[in-house]
């Protein structure tokens, strides 16, 4: 069983830290509104999370992968979602001006919500926890309880990997305070958000 575990975990790590939207989102708002906006977004993300796992419990997530039609649905919804967010980023660092060199470019809406909906509207985890999670779970457990365990596994590790990389952006603050970076970095995440949106509407499973 540990050493199913140990797969499991080692698996789990490496989809959770591959550059992706959830990073991106995060990105924008740890440069636009600070550590503690990024931090609520992380915190948004991992209750998308848990929805997917409880959906999956309820065999919801199981009708999305298996439906063409409502696996689209909710893939085009993503891939507009993270396109909006990606255009709002680069309008506010082109409309800003020198507010957006001093820091103080707004952004818009909750960021706990940002983060849900930017996970929740992503189909590709109905389809990891419906399709692969089944093939990490350890042996001896009821399917039920092997399932609940990888989904908690999968959350602690999102929450640790993307607010440590939310901490790492907060320490390196004075260099991302530099007007030039900030702009370069702010625009380079639009543009991310933007394309992660296109990869994902062009995606065929």
């Amino acid at each position: 069983m540990l050493t199913h575990l140990a797969t499991a975990l080692a698996v789990l790590g490496l989809l959770t830290v591959m550059p992706g939207p959830d990073m991106a989102v995060v990105t924008r708002r740890a440069l636009v509104a600070g550590r503690g906006d990024a931090l609520r977004t992380v915190g948004g993300i991992a209750s998308g999370l848990l929805l997917w796992g409880a959906l999956t419990a309820a065999g919801l997530a199981a009708v999305l992968a298996a439906s063409p039609a409502a696996y689209v649905i909710v893939k085009l919804l993503g891939a507009g979602y993270l396109v909006f967010l990606g255009a709002q980023a680069l309008w506010q660092h082109r409309r800003a001006g020198a507010g957006a060199e001093t820091g103080v470019a707004g952004t818009a809406g909750s960021p706990w919500r940002t983060g849900l909906v930017s996970n929740v509207l992503n189909p590709k985890i109905a389809v990891v926890y419906t399709g692969l999670l089944p093939t990490l779970a350890p042996p001896g457990l009821p399917a039920a309880w092997a399932m609940a365990l990888l989904v908690l596994l999968h959350v602690l590790l999102t929450l640790a990997w993307l607010s440590g990389y939310v901490l790492l952006l907060a320490k390196a603050g004075t260099v991302l305070e530099k007007p030039r970076i900030r702009r370069a970095l702010g625009r380079s995440t639009g543009v991310a958000l933007i394309g992660f949106g296109v990869a994902v509407a062009a995606s065929s499973g």
